[in-house]
């Protein structure tokens, strides 16, 4: 096989790998287009605030389904925040999320999700409802508490059974 052949048939292999991953990912992206974020400022005096990463949404339960609908697609930095109202979060460039108190089915620690595994409970999992499905919200603070977090959600949201999270 000569070195012309061989270079065109690697060019090929990529181009179709990443054609498939392209195409992986508008599938993603219709399959989710149902997904109602609540996109809104937060309401409320500020119980907890933070900065850290959002790491993914995902479906309830489900770690390694990751929701593809904006402003929850990508990983990023992100300013979180617990009001009396709800939990918040402020992602660069994309509108902020709110999602009400009335909304939150739960907090908890998490050791991993899609692309992401950091040590035992270094994550923190926030459950909502999107008026259709529960979802999981990932992130992981950076310099503060993450129980404190979890303690903040568990103040606002609506009495329910305690949540866990899987390790």
């Amino acid at each position: 096989m000569s070195q012309q052949l061989a270079g065109a048939i690697m060019i090929a292999f990529a181009v179709a790998v990443i054609g498939l991953m392209l195409w992986g990912w508008s599938r993603r992206r219709r399959r989710d287009a149902q997904v109602e974020v609540p996109i809104g400022e937060p309401v409320g005096s500020a119980i907890f605030t933070a900065n850290g990463f959002y790491v993914a949404t995902t479906k309830h339960d489900e770690p390694l389904n990751r929701i593809a609908t904006s402003p929850l697609a990508f990983r990023s930095r992100a300013d979180i925040s617990v009001t009396e109202a709800g939990f918040a979060l402020s992602l660069p460039g994309e509108k902020p999320v709110f999602v009400p108190a009335s909304r939150i089915s739960g907090a908890g620690r998490a050791t991993w999700t899609i692309d992401r595994v950091v040590e035992r409970d270094g994550l923190v999992l926030v459950a909502w409802s999107d008026g259709n499905q529960i979802l999981d919200t990932y992130v992981r603070l950076q310099d503060d508490d993450p129980a404190a977090l979890v303690a903040a959600i568990d103040e606002v949201r609506p009495a329910h059974s305690p949540m866990g999270a899987h390790s």
